[in-house]
């Protein structure tokens, strides 16, 4: 169970997400951005990212690279978007939900050309159509979000995968909710470009993002960048010139608790023993939840372990927001939901959050449900 003394509640999100107190703790020390200790403590953070990324094949070492970017997740999408494309390029955007269709907005504000394949935020990309649609020439590159936070989608980027480079296409994967949580190898899937945050499933704070690129696909970005601040290649370069010497100031506090992160990280089992623990997360909290009513909005095939979304009640007594004090007053907070055609909220299975935790919060959920009636707690006993 989580160690939640100094902490009033659980964040039960998808990012931020509570964190354990020595990541916590980590942030206690400043640090100077000039100096030898840190900038070497980013270089091992560098490292150990591609090594991560790297489960299967630990030889392409040297072929993969790793960028730390200041700021948002959706900070590290744009420096990518901005900095591969080139003009005369074509982005293909696969996405059923807000955040593949948001790095459509981000093409479409730097006035790149691009198409958005929209499936629908409960739908699935369809793998047998993608071949048919990746024989158009004019597209350059394919992007597609890993696990869709809007509801929880886990999307089949190793059936996706061996298509586009079929294709020949630059392969851009926003892996946000799913990197340090679930193994995914950037060489066996020829992955060019994976983006995650510090504050997911590697169990930081907020405060930068990462890219793990391929080398040689980095390297021919020079010049591209619609962006100073954002530009990908040119930060891989200080940092690689520098010796981990970020740009532009860096976040050193975030940085520092992330080094932590990843030692709880390894010491925890790797992403594959993490990957089970959230995994039994989510088992308990689906069957909890469940059994007091509630209903999920996918269906258990396509679902991650990572977000879970349900439908709110009907009842004409319940509202979401007073759900939510109620349980935060209990020690939890969820999260509202995304989708736009279904009422629904959502709970978050990772961070420092334990099974025990879930058992925890599916006794808060039934004591706060002020909502039914008599019948319905009738009914729901017989069920």
């Amino acid at each position: 169970m989580s160690d939640s003394s100094d902490n009033p509640y659980l964040l039960l999100t998808p990012g931020p997400l509570s964190t354990s107190p020595a990541v916590r703790e980590a942030m206690l020390k400043d640090w100077c951005t000039w100096d030898d200790e840190y900038n070497q403590l980013v270089q091992s953070i560098r490292a150990r990212l591609v090594d991560l990324a790297l489960p299967k094949q630990p030889q392409c070492t040297d072929l993969y690279t790793s960028v730390l970017m200041q700021g948002s997740g959706s900070a590290s999408v744009e420096s990518v978007i901005g900095s591969v494309i080139a003009d005369q390029d074509k982005l293909l955007v696969l996405a059923n939900g807000a955040y593949g269709k948001r790095i459509a907005q981000i093409a479409q504000v730097l006035r790149i050309n691009y198409e958005l394949w929209d499936f629908g935020e409960t739908g699935a990309i369809d793998i047998d159509a993608l071949d048919a649609k990746l024989a158009d020439s004019s597209f350059s590159h394919v992007a597609v979000v890993h696990c869709e936070t809007t509801t929880g989608r886990l999307n089949p980027i190793e059936a996706i995968a061996p298509i586009v480079k079929q294709h020949g296409k630059t392969f851009i994967v926003d892996a946000m909710s799913s990197f340090g949580g679930v193994e995914i190898d950037v060489a066996e899937l020829a992955i060019d470009f994976l983006i995650s945050s510090a504050n997911k499933c590697i169990q930081g704070v907020p405060g930068f993002g990462f890219v793990i690129a391929n080398k040689a696909a980095l390297e021919a970005c020079e010049g591209r960048a619609r962006s100073l601040a954002l530009d990908l290649y040119d930060q891989w370069q200080g940092m690689e010139a520098g010796n981990g010497k970020w740009r532009f100031t860096s976040p050193t506090h975030v940085v520092r608790a992330f080094d932590q992160a990843m030692i709880e990280l390894a010491k925890e089992g790797g992403i594959d023993i993490r990957y089970q623990r959230y995994r039994e997360n989510h088992q308990r909290l689906v069957k909890g939840m469940r059994s007091l009513g509630f209903k999920t909005l996918l269906e258990d095939d396509s679902q991650s372990p990572f977000i879970t979304t349900f439908f709110n009640p009907e009842h004409a007594d319940y509202n979401f927001k007073d759900f939510y004090q109620r349980l935060k007053g209990r020690g939890f907070v969820i999260y509202p939901g995304k989708v736009s055609d279904a009422d629904c909220f959502r709970i978050g299975n990772i961070g420092h959050v334990f099974p025990e935790d879930m058992d925890r919060l599916i006794k808060a959920v039934e004591a706060e449900q002020y909502w039914l009636s008599s019948s319905a707690e009738a009914e729901l006993a017989d069920a």
